[in-house]
């Protein structure tokens, strides 16, 4: 976080990379003004980081919307590998 901000201090932009870092911030609106405003004139410039952003809010509205029939109905393998992806993604926290 420390390095970001130097980094965002220093230079005046969000490229690419760093608003991938930090578009959860963003995207829950806890990411500071001046942050959210350097983040901003990122998207503007920027189409390929727009679809990015799109994209993720599609994820976050559809993945609300899936429940436990959803999962049932997975092939077998697609099952087992969303299982496993949850398995994998708890036990690393």
């Amino acid at each position: 976080m420390i390095l970001r901000k130097l980094y965002l201090r220093l230079t005046g932009d969000a490229p690419c990379a760093l608003l991938v870092e930090t578009v959860t911030e963003y995207l829950e609106g806890t990411m500071p003004a001046r942050e959210r405003a350097r983040f901003e004139r990122h998207l503007a410039a920027c189409a390929s980081c727009v679809d990015y952003v799109a994209q993720l809010r599609r994820a976050i509205a559809l993945s609300g919307r899936i429940t436990v029939d959803d999962v049932d109905t997975l092939p077998e393998k697609a099952r087992q590998e969303l299982l496993d992806a949850f398995r994998e993604f708890h036990a690393t926290r």
